[in-house]
């Protein structure tokens, strides 16, 4: 048999997906009539929204999960899923203390299934342009917050990663010695990607560069950027620094840079993003940026917790990215 779906509840209510979503997560008012209706035929039903009910009616604990629609190749590896991992700590204190169990969901393989989770909410670290992981809990009208704006749905409610300010960071500091800065980003159209080569753009305006970007897809993870960036080199010899902020394709440079027979700083400057373990682990260890993950994870418990329990919670304010230096980038002695 089918498991019953939002659009299937609102026809036997009478009402609009919109109004079980907002029913079911208080994003809006609903009648306390409609309300009820809503949520006895939920649980007659068997819609997986009946934790929600329940919850509605008597206040009681539940469970969130934290999820990363990012690819294996790139969440896994050395880093030992180091971002998510960093962030689902400190969400697992926070929620706990909120009377809260957080269910933690690993990098998802290709055709993977989220129908064993029942959950009240989720937490979507950096979701994608159409990503699937946003439609799965919007199709059950399961509140969810972002961390890292969604793009193409600036209506969901999101913990900003300061993208933007991120970009300014690492590119000022690659182009502190004037040399041609490259930037390496994903194919796929993440909101940390689309801001960072905003940035790029303006930076290169203002530097006077000819700009020089690639994207790779993440599916490729570490292997496929030692490759491309390679080839990238190759064609772009009077480059003096890279930033590729996703520190998966990092650690493919470093590898591009030793087969072309570069030296890194020396030859070659590089930083990343995310200062996690492959990060403080590579050869020369990399520059980064500390994104205060901890701040960015309580954040997104509380706006999550707000909206199961039907109350606005306006998101505390995140402090500023902050450089961290490694040899990576250190300036050249040449």
């Amino acid at each position: 048999m089918t498991r019953p779906t939002i659009v299937h509840l609102a026809q036997a209510a009478g009402v609009s997906p919109t109004t079980v979503s907002h029913a079911f997560s208080g994003r809006r008012y609903v009648d306390p009539d409609t309300k009820a209706r809503i949520v006895a035929l939920a649980q007659e039903m068997g819609y997986r929204a009946n934790p929600t009910a329940r919850r509605l009616r008597s206040g009681g604990g539940g469970s969130v999960a934290l999820v990363s629609s990012m690819p294996f190749a790139v969440a896994a590896g050395p880093s030992r899923l180091g971002f998510l991992m960093e962030i689902a700590a400190s969400a697992a204190v926070t929620a706990l203390s909120r009377n809260t169990t957080l269910c933690l969901v690993p990098p998802l393989e290709r055709g993977s299934q989220l129908d064993a989770l029942d959950v009240d909410g989720a937490i979507v670290v950096e979701p994608a342009l159409d990503d699937s992981v946003l439609d799965f809990f919007f199709e059950r009208a399961v509140p969810v917050v972002a961390i890292g704006r969604a793009p193409g749905r600036p209506d969901l409610p999101a913990v900003d990663l300061r993208s933007a300010e991120t970009a300014r960071l690492l590119l000022d500091h690659l182009g502190q010695q004037g040399q041609r800065v490259g930037l390496i980003t994903g194919s796929q159209r993440r909101n940390s990607y689309i801001e960072m080569e905003a940035v790029y753009a303006a930076f290169c305006a203002e530097k006077g560069f000819t700009p020089a970007a690639m994207r790779i897809d993440e599916r490729g993870g570490e292997d496929e950027a030692a490759v491309a960036v390679e080839a990238f080199l190759r064609q772009t010899p009077d480059i003096g620094a890279l930033c590729v902020p996703v520190d998966a394709f990092a650690a493919g440079a470093l590898r591009a840079a030793a087969a072309l027979g570069l030296s890194v700083p020396d030859d070659l400057r590089l930083a990343t993003r995310y200062d996690g373990m492959r990060a403080r682990l590579a050869s020369p260890q990399l520059t980064a940026v500390n994104l205060h993950l901890d701040q960015v994870a309580e954040t997104a418990i509380d706006m999550l917790t707000g909206l199961i329990e039907g109350r606005s919670s306006s998101p505390k304010p995140i402090a500023a990215p902050l450089l961290v230096e490694r040899a990576s980038s250190a300036r050249s002695s040449r």
